[in-house]
């Protein structure tokens, strides 16, 4: 900084920072190590003329330096600076408390120019003064340092000065130097230990080797040296018996030394133990310290009674009364669980009528009476009590097993006068349900227990409790005065307790219980809980469940049967469970509704009356008969899926045929008899081809004007005609009653058929089949949820309810009227069946 540009004739120069020196020249040095942050530092310079009283300040912001070297492609990372080798002293040494004489030269310090210029010596630093009246100070014309008096290493271990060479005229032709000086230490401090006082516990008995604790002691003198080197030892123990313990020289660790430690014997140890540095040498400084080891108790002593045998008395029927105390003597810790005593009764008290607990405070067994003592029963009572502690036992090393200590009391029983006494004291009577009003049901008694009789004992029952029973006040005798009924609301639990009591001649009271049970009896009918039924034409058993409102063993298992005898004969019952039974039908009978007699006979053999109402239908699902029976009528049949498709079929192989015959016959109506070999509804073996006799002419059937053989086509000239057979069979509209027009209809427009021709044109009979026979073959193939059925079988002589297929009449289909020219392709097999007709 330029310092005359501020203040030219300034005298005195100074820095608010003790960190920076600030000479003559305006140069700024450090004046110990610092460490910059990334802040900035700022400090003052401060310049005084003392003449004129003039002041200035100077303020310096101290920066981090941003070095920006532009590298070329052939520049060196590092700049090599070529500095001028100079001279640096090593750290001078000055012993600890040094003797003198002071003031003592350290060490000398010189500039290379000093033969050139004249130099001045001054320095910076802790301790550092211009004047002998600091710690250290220099020469100013020779460079000499010196101390003042002797210095503390624990204080100041060691300093660095910071030495300036200036010429007269304030020019610094070199760069400050930084001198150290290292104060050698001094055995000057002896070692002490970290507490006044240790304090440690270990158990008695425990085994050589046991750790106990570990004393500490530091000293202040240089680490790592002789001087803080220590060493431990036991000096005395308190009190001087045989050693109990062992102090490691090294480590100050305390073990367990003496094989059995009795904390009844010595129940603590005082330690003297010695610190000593230098390695323990005799020449060592050295301080001592108190140890303090108390042995903690275990439970090594078993108690034992003071006494061996104790008498006491009671009154009968006293209770939770206390009528002794017992007391032991255990030599472990008092107030510890080694010494707390736990009592028991091992011996005479098998009802539990004594009890014996502990007083934690004395440490004393109470012996007390739970349950009164009958003196009529025993008149003495012996106890024998035996004591524990609370802690387990823990035996010392080689003695003996500890045995418990016992006493026995007698406890003297003392006669008292009583009231009577009920027996047993909870007397159970069981009612069976709806007895009579008056019914006598038990007796309870009691006794004097000093004369062991009933003799003046009155009985009665106090008012407010259930009104079910009431006791006679002289005989004891019990009588119902309600009939007892579960299902009514108080007596639905079945159960009561009523309190009775007993008074002497003397006045004195004994009370007793009843509990009065109702048993349940047999008083519900079992009832069959479903009575109206539908069977359809499989016969599936019907399955009848009765139930009772009795509980075991009035109820289940029932047993069925019916009654009426032409009934039984067609039906039969079978068991299925203990509740339910099996109807079905014995043989084939009409369908019909049926009202059978059933009687159901519980457990108790209680008879219930039923009668179950079976309506035999013919039907599949029972939905279908809604409650009405449905049987076959004369003339009506129920066709199946498969009836109708043999009915197609085969009305189709006889159509086929027919035309045959037709085409081979010509126009000529050939006269034969009609064969009387007619299905009538039974099934005729188709399939054989094997021949027979030779059919002649007089076999083809001729055309008669009869309706009561069929329809059939014979074609002459231009136009083909049909007969028609309207006999009084029904078709599956005329069973359902349902609105399909027949051809006899279609024929007359909508009216009713003529009876009185059974001939009609191929169109006419066209017109009424050919819709309704392709709307019957696609409905015949669904079953009852529209569905298209695979495999779907039915009953032959059965569609289903509601079948859309119908009847189906005749099936032939022809487009065309002429159109006959197929019968010519036929396969061999029509062929065979064609020629049969036709005389070769």
């Amino acid at each position: 900084v330029d310092l005359k540009e501020c203040l030219q004739s300034a005298e005195f120069i100074s820095s608010s920072d003790g960190n920076f020196k600030v000479l003559e020249d305006g140069s700024v040095y450090t004046t110990s190590a610092l460490s910059l942050s990334a802040e900035k530092k700022t400090f003052t310079i401060l310049l005084k003329d003392i003449q004129e009283q003039v002041q200035k300040k100077i303020h310096v912001d101290l920066v981090k330096e941003e070095k920006k070297t532009l590298k070329t492609r052939h520049a060196r990372d590092t700049v090599l600076k070529r500095t001028k080798r100079r001279w640096g002293p090593i750290p001078s040494v000055m012993i600890e408390n040094s003797l003198g004489p002071f003031p003592l030269q350290i060490q000398q310090v010189q500039s290379d120019t000093a033969q050139n210029y004249t130099i001045y010596y001054s320095a910076s630093g802790p301790g550092i003064d211009q004047d002998p009246k600091g710690l250290f100070y220099i020469e100013r014309e020779t460079g000499n340092i010196f101390a003042t008096r002797a210095v503390d290493r624990e204080q100041y271990p060691s300093f660095q000065i910071i030495c300036f060479a200036t010429t007269p005229d304030g020019y610094s032709p070199e760069v400050p130097l930084v001198h150290t000086i290292r104060i050698e230490d001094d055995n000057d401090n002896a070692p002490y230990f970290t507490q006044d006082l240790f304090e440690f516990c270990v158990p008695e008995n425990s085994r050589p080797g046991v750790v106990v604790g570990k004393v500490i002691a530091e000293d202040r003198d240089e680490p790592y040296t002789l001087h803080t080197t220590l060493k431990y030892r036991i000096v005395s123990q308190t009190p001087p018996i045989t050693p109990a313990f062992s102090l490691h020289g090294d480590t100050g660790v305390i073990s367990v030394l003496l094989p059995q430690l009795d904390r009844e014997l010595v129940p603590s140890y005082t330690l003297l133990v010695e610190v000593r540095d230098m390695a323990g040498q005799p020449f060592g400084l050295c301080t001592t310290g108190t140890v303090v080891v108390k042995i903690e108790d275990t439970n090594d002593n078993a108690p034992s009674f003071k006494q061996l045998q104790y008498e006491t008395r009671v009154e009968e029927n006293r209770v939770s009364v206390e009528i002794l105390r017992v007391s032991v003597v255990d030599l472990d810790e008092p107030g510890s669980p080694g010494s707390g005593a736990v009592y028991e009764i091992i011996r005479g008290n098998d009802d539990q009528a004594f009890e014996i607990t502990t007083d934690k405070k004395t440490n004393e067994g109470i012996l007390c009476v739970v349950k009164g003592l009958d003196y009529e029963t025993a008149k003495q009572r012996v106890l024998v009590i035996g004591v524990n502690n609370e802690a387990p036992y823990m035996l010392a090393p080689h003695s003996q097993q500890l045995s418990q200590s016992t006493c026995s009391v007698t406890v003297h029983v003392l006669d008292v006068d009583e009231g009577p006494v009920f027996k047993p004291c909870l007397l159970r009577l069981d009612v069976k349900e709806c007895e009579d009003i008056g019914t006598a049901i038990g007796r309870y008694v009691a006794e004097d227990p000093e004369t062991g009789n009933s003799e003046g004992i009155r009985y009665r029952i106090p008012p407010g409790q259930c009104n079910w029973i009431n006791i006679d006040d002289r005989s004891g005798e019990v009588r119902t005065v309600r009939v007892l009924d579960r299902d009514i609301g108080e007596m639905r639990r079945g159960q009561c307790n009523v309190t009775v009591l007993a008074i002497d001649r003397n006045g004195k009271t004994g009370t007793g219980t009843i509990q009065v049970c109702i048993v349940p009896g047999n008083k519900n009918l079992p009832r069959i809980t479903q009575t109206d039924y539908i069977m359809c034409r499989d016969r599936k058993p019907i399955c009848l469940t009765a139930e009772d409102g009795d509980d075991a063993p009035y109820s289940a298992p029932f047993v069925y049967r019916i009654t009426d005898r032409n009934l039984a004969s067609m039906w039969k019952l079978t068991p299925h469970d203990d509740n339910s039974w099996y109807l079905s039908p014995k043989s084939d009978i009409p369908y019909g509704i049926y009202e059978i007699p059933v009687t159901v006979i519980d457990n108790g053999g209680k008879v219930g009356e039923n009668t179950v109402r079976v309506n035999l239908c013919d039907c599949v699902t029972p939905s279908e008969c809604d409650g009405r029976t449905r049987q076959l009528s004369g003339g009506n049949v129920t066709l199946g899926l498969w009836a109708i498709l043999a009915m197609i079929l085969g009305s189709l192989l006889l159509l086929l045929i027919l035309i045959t015959i037709c085409g081979c016959c010509g126009a000529g109506v050939m006269h034969r008899q009609v064969t009387d070999d007619c299905a009538n509804h039974n099934l005729i073996i188709s399939n054989t081809e094997a021949p027979g006799e030779e059919v002649m002419d007089h076999n083809i059937i001729p055309l008669q004007n009869t309706c009561d053989q069929g329809g059939y086509g014979v074609k002459t000239g231009e136009q083909q005609t049909f007969e028609m057979v309207k006999g009084r069979g029904h078709t599956l509209e005329s069973v359902k009653g349902g609105g399909h027009q027949t051809l006899g209809s279609v024929k007359e427009g909508g009216g009713q058929p003529m009876m009185d021709t059974c001939r009609y044109s191929y169109s006419e009979w066209h017109n009424f089949t050919h819709p309704r026979l392709g709307e019957k073959v696609h409905l015949c193939r669904q079953d009852e949820e529209q569905k298209h059925s695979e495999d779907y079988l039915l009953s032959y002589n059965y569609e289903g309810k509601g079948s859309l297929a119908g009847s189906v009449g005749c099936c032939s289909d022809q487009h065309e009227e002429e159109a006959l020219d197929f019968l010519d392709q036929l396969e061999p097999k029509f062929r065979t069946l064609a020629e049969t007709c036709i005389k070769r």
